[in-house]
């Protein structure tokens, strides 16, 4: 891999991991929440079940997609249907930040993984990033991209949960908490919606 396809690679999965979006919303929100460690429970789920799909998009995942255009059409819908049931979930939180709410509630990795598959943002990357660096077919491209993709999602999707954590200092008490997470639901909201125009 020569240094300019490698920057040009960095380049691109940094642009899609740290940019707004559901998953990252859900990272804000739990690491404000729940604190940094637990939600990087999240982003660790979020990270592996965003690189499996981009592995898999690169071994020829697609060609379902082109064959079956229905498909995705059903993965699109099921992803807005769940983040908008996440965006409810996160606005009817009460707020509670008692040690039991923490470990009953906190963050999964298996939701942050299934979060990725239903997210059509991660689709779009995977679909885009796939087809600008190995449409060659080379499989050392495929899983060297792979690879530094891993490392730059999961810290993207990190620094939005210790970004969560830092303002979660500022919000010592349920009614603080209840409106972030109000304010969380909305701009998670709105990026499902918006998605559908993608």
């Amino acid at each position: 891999m020569t240094a300019s396809l490698f920057l040009s690679m960095t380049a691109f999965a940094l642009a899609a991991s740290i940019s707004p979006g559901p998953v990252n919303i859900v990272a804000l929100s739990a690491g404000a929440q729940y604190g940094f460690r637990p939600s990087m429970r999240h982003v660790t789920g979020a990270t592996l079940g965003f690189t499996l799909l981009l592995l898999l998009i690169g071994l020829g995942l697609h060609e379902l997609l082109y064959r079956w255009p229905y498909f995705t059409a059903l993965i699109q819908g099921a992803g807005v249907a769940f983040l908008l049931y996440t965006a409810f979930r996160l606005a009817t939180d009460d707020g509670r930040l008692g040690a039991d709410q923490r470990k009953a509630a906190g963050p999964s990795m298996v939701k942050g993984a299934i979060m990725q598959w239903l997210n059509p943002k991660a689709w779009l990357a995977s679909l885009a990033g796939m087809g600008a660096y190995t449409a060659d077919g080379a499989a050392s491209l495929l899983w060297q991209f792979t690879a530094l993709y891993f490392v730059i999602c999961y810290l993207s999707i990190g620094c939005w949960a210790f970004t969560g954590t830092f303002l979660g200092r500022f919000l010592q008490d349920s009614r603080q908490m209840r409106r972030f997470n109000r304010l969380m639901a909305v701009l998670l909201a709105f990026s499902a919606l918006y998605l559908l125009w993608l």
